[in-house]
């Protein structure tokens, strides 16, 4: 069964950082392109960051290019996102998603985590 699962997130202040993790079942991981999405309440779930399966290259959303990394260890089945510079906006559920082989700007995942809660606030 193939699962992914999300952990760091947390409450934190404007201008603060936190790193994600996901940890995926997927085998194997290196075949699978990941990526982050978000999804904040009431609103539509929007593409964050993506990290291609073979070339390693990534591709942000506008709007947390600068600010956040996304990097994964292939060894470790994981992927994570690095956030820095946080502001209120950027609170939301956190999912990480995979496509098998995917192409970086891929709009369709194969397989979704569950998401981990991001709260940036004073």
């Amino acid at each position: 069964q193939v699962r992914l699962v999300e952990s760091g997130g947390g409450l934190v202040q404007p201008g603060g950082s936190l790193r994600l993790s996901c940890a995926a079942s997927l085998l194997p991981f290196s075949s699978y392109t990941m990526g982050w999405f978000r999804q904040a309440p009431g609103e539509r779930r929007e593409f964050v960051a993506a990290i291609h399966w073979s070339a390693g290259t990534t591709y942000y959303a506008d709007s947390v290019k600068g600010r956040f990394t996304i990097s994964r260890d292939n060894g470790k089945n994981s992927v994570y996102l690095q956030m820095n510079s946080l502001k209120p906006e950027d609170t939301a559920v956190y999912l990480c998603a995979a496509r098998y082989r995917g192409v970086l700007s891929t709009p369709t995942y194969d397989y979704w985590g569950r998401g981990t809660q991001v709260t940036v606030s004073s």
